[in-house]
């Protein structure tokens, strides 16, 4: 479990990665993005993720040109979409967010999600980046147990990550004690459940306790199920809030609360969807 807000996780290939990152999930307005990265980062943030969906790449690459970071002191995670994937179109992909990102190298990229016709000719292109030196770490979003399973067959290199849906309402906790046997980080999207699950009394109760907020109570939640998290916000002064979660601990019996608000509710379509060729809302 993460101790303090710095703490990092040792991927299977030996890569460092934040357990405590920031989610840019579709955050535009450049006015908006640069104030919640500037927000980030002076709140102690080093992982910021992003995909090429989200439409802010250039935005980030430009505000980490003039952040006044060295390399090392930050980590970008960025995704493969849906429709650029396939070996030759994956390639060309990285290339426009490494461009776009104003990198040399991307810290973690990911395919978005499993899409059935270009499975194994996607990762190969992973593969091949991640071999010439130009990804530290590779891994997938939203692959369920059998995904995994299937990538198994022909991958030379495992993923290093898996960025799935997790949060009180829909826990993944089958899915986590199967990465966890593979040795494939667990890493939230979502995590605070976007909308209802903030609103829940239990989780109020708990925060009460400590002096915390129902979104502090979730994320502590995650961290200590070992559970790496993005949380997304343009508040800054939730962006700091979302950082401040490790100065208390919840009591085993508070975690089972919280395990039991589980509904096995989704915020956006099950994997299995987007492999039969739909296009997901996330």
């Amino acid at each position: 479990m993460a101790k303090s807000f710095s703490d990092d996780i040792v991927l299977n290939n030996g890569v460092s990665m934040p357990v405590h990152g920031f989610g840019a999930y579709k955050i535009i307005d450049e006015n908006e993005l640069r104030n919640s990265l500037e927000t980030a980062v002076d709140a102690g943030y080093r992982l910021f993720d992003t995909a090429t969906f989200y439409r802010n790449e250039a935005s980030i690459g430009q505000f980490f040109q003039s952040a006044g970071l060295k390399r090392d002191e930050f980590f970008v995670t960025t995704k493969v979409w849906n429709t650029d994937q396939g070996y030759d179109k994956t390639q060309k992909a990285f290339e426009n967010s490494l461009k776009k990102l104003q990198l040399d190298q991307i810290d973690l990229y990911l395919v978005h999600w499993p899409k059935q016709e270009t499975f194994f000719e996607t990762w190969k292109a992973l593969e091949k980046l991640y071999d010439e030196g130009l990804i530290r770490a590779i891994g997938v979003s939203n692959f369920e147990a059998h995904h995994l399973d299937r990538l198994s067959t022909k991958a030379n290199v495992l993923p290093a990550v898996d960025q799935i849906e997790t949060h009180p309402y829909f826990p993944n906790h089958l899915l986590h004690d199967y990465l966890e046997k593979l040795h494939i980080a667990h890493q939230a999207w979502s995590p605070l459940g976007r909308g209802p699950v903030l609103e829940e009394n239990e989780l109020k109760k708990i925060g009460q306790r400590y002096n915390k907020t129902a979104a502090q109570v979730v994320l502590r939640w995650h961290i200590q199920n070992q559970v790496a998290i993005i949380p997304k916000s343009e508040n800054p002064k939730r962006i700091r809030e979302n950082a401040d979660i490790y100065d208390f601990e919840l009591t085993r019996e508070e975690m089972i609360v919280i395990n039991n608000l589980n509904r096995g509710e989704r915020v956006s379509n099950a994997p299995d969807v987007i492999y039969v060729r739909t296009e997901p809302e996330n």
